[in-house]
């Protein structure tokens, strides 16, 4: 038989996804899951998004520019300026999801071999879309004791080697919920100055800020034209996962022109997804003020039912929609395929995302979790019941 590449075999699986077919039998035997593995919000799509595909008149449903619609980066553009932040409609490339943007970065700034330094733990798929580029993660360690704040400068600068090529960061973080601040961006602007490299913001759960706290994009940072790249999306921020439309931004002319050929080779964004995207951006402030009091709520209700627990230790997110969770456990993949597998509570269970998967240190993470609060609050309280009563009966079975 025809072998499969290296690569395809070093590809990982999804930890947030590799427990599905459990669920699936869980289903198949009558359970009901409550979903915590996935950041798929429950929240409903503005009307005007979906509106606007429903009414468009299209008759040819046509490729669009591949660097995305003319029309649409112009309003990302007055976006941005909204949130004070000074870009071009040029600057802009639009992408197949957030996704693309990475991959698109990591093509157009890194070779084979060459390295990224990135805070963990980190969204998981950072470590497939840096396989499928043949690019190195180098991983510095944030820790729950101290709510996964940003490592100290020496930690970062201790990694930096002739292939290091760029530091890579989501902000708020997925899966921890942390937000950094702006002089922890500004520690990272003087790192990125001073080796020549460039700073990566993951920026798509900007909207998502808590607590009077303010998110400070790396864009607003002055001196970094030439070292910052915004990656974007329309996914979480309109609750549009499927429209798989995001973008990548950057004043670096070079890195634009280098990621456009990428673009290029790909054709083009879906034409339909823009249309909707492009509505989007009408969306009144009314919404996200809703949306963002409605998890507020989650996030405080989860925080509580879990700090219930004996033996959990869960740090308080100031963004996202996540949390990570250290249960008293040693192996929470084993824990989590338990659940869906062997236990319920009148009928019902859940899922959860290994920690382990958002880490690519071995053998850290390993007793944690996360949990994304996408759910209503009732169906949080009876979730972390489940989670409380479950622990207990995995640990007797350990015995």
């Amino acid at each position: 038989m025809p072998s499969i590449s290296k690569k395809g075999q070093q590809m990982p699986a999804s930890p947030i996804r590799k427990l599905v077919p459990y669920a699936e039998e869980a289903e198949k035997k009558g359970k009901r899951i409550y979903y915590l593995n996935i950041g798929q919000p429950d929240i409903k799509t503005p009307k005007i998004a979906l509106q606007a595909v429903k009414e468009s008149n299209i008759d040819v449903l046509a490729y669009s520019r591949s660097e995305g619609s003319e029309v649409y980066r112009q309003k990302i553009a007055s976006y941005y300026a909204k949130h004070n932040i000074d870009i071009s409609y040029d600057d802009i490339v639009v992408t197949t999801g957030g996704s693309e943007a990475l991959l698109f970065t990591f093509g157009s700034i890194m070779d084979v071999g060459d390295e990224v330094i990135v805070p963990e733990p980190f969204y998981a798929n950072y470590t497939g879309f840096s396989t499928a580029s043949g690019v190195e993660i180098v991983p510095v360690i944030s820790k729950i004791e101290n709510d996964f704040a940003l490592p100290s400068i020496d930690a970062f600068e201790k990694l930096i080697t002739p292939k290091t090529k760029a530091i890579l960061i989501c902000n708020p973080n997925n899966p921890t919920g942390y937000l950094y601040s702006k002089e922890e961006i500004q520690k990272l602007a003087a790192i990125v100055k001073k080796h020549d490299l460039f700073l990566v913001a993951d920026e798509v759960y900007r909207e998502f800020v808590y607590d009077d706290h303010v998110h400070y994009s790396i864009m607003q940072e002055t001196g970094l034209e030439n070292h910052a790249i915004i990656i974007d999306s329309v996914s979480k921020r309109y609750s549009m996962c499927g429209a798989r439309v995001g973008c990548l931004i950057s004043k670096n002319k070079t890195v634009i022109q280098t990621v456009l050929k990428f673009a290029q080779a790909r054709l083009s964004p879906p034409t339909l997804a823009q249309i909707a995207s492009e509505a989007a951006l009408e969306t009144p402030q009314s919404y996200f003020d809703d949306v963002i009091e409605e998890y507020v709520s989650r996030r405080n209700t989860l925080i509580v039912e879990l700090q219930k627990i004996e033996g959990v230790k869960v740090a308080k997110p100031k963004g996202a929609f996540y949390c990570i969770a250290e249960l008293p456990i040693n192996n929470s993949d084993d824990f989590a395929q338990w659940i869906l597998e062997h236990f319920d509570v009148d009928g019902e269970t859940i899922m959860v995302a290994p920690a382990g998967g958002f880490y690519s240190t071995s053998e850290v993470g390993l007793n944690q979790v996360r949990i994304a609060y996408v759910l209503k609050k009732e169906s949080l309280v009876k979730a972390v019941n489940i989670l409380k009563k479950a622990l207990k009966a995995y640990n007797d079975s350990c015995v």
